[in-house]
């Protein structure tokens, strides 16, 4: 295993537990609201426009944004696709790292305390994966004959 599938690796193991740290928290602290949505039939259990405007209704909005709508299902899908990308030994795009460490830092700034900056360590550890084969061939390979 090389030292940029070892990044790669570790950077997506990050995402996937702060995506489904987010959902199992939720879960565990909102579960009232996520039963409800069940008892209400599913179908249109969180309206975007709600009729009323009363504590439960806000509620029911914030345990879906917090939830189901929220980034942790695409970080998670993100967090497999880099996974499943490393294994191959595709290279993921620095904008990827950046974008992410950048979200995460706004994110960590505005929630405070927040498990948000644990997700810069991903879009670094991305960042540094790219870097990783951005030398020239001839310094990654002593055996390279440049003539």
């Amino acid at each position: 295993m090389n030292a940029r599938m070892r990044l790669l690796q570790w950077a997506s193991g990050i995402m996937l537990v702060l995506g489904t740290g987010h959902l199992l928290l939720l879960t565990l602290l909102a579960w009232q609201g996520i039963t409800g949505w069940v008892d209400r039939g599913v179908w249109a259990a969180v309206p975007l426009v709600p009729a009323d405007a009363t504590v439960a209704s806000l509620q029911n909005r914030v345990t879906f944004w917090a939830g189901p709508g929220s980034f942790a299902v695409p970080l998670i899908l993100l967090g497999c696709l880099t996974w499943h990308l490393a294994g191959r030994g595709v290279a993921i795009p620095a904008g990827i790292g950046w974008g992410l460490a950048a979200w995460c830092f706004v994110g960590g700034v505005l929630l405070v305390p927040s498990p948000y900056f644990a997700g810069i360590i991903s879009g670094a550890l991305i960042i540094l994966a790219t870097r990783k084969d951005d030398r020239p061939r001839a310094a990654r390979d002593p055996g390279y004959d440049l003539t």
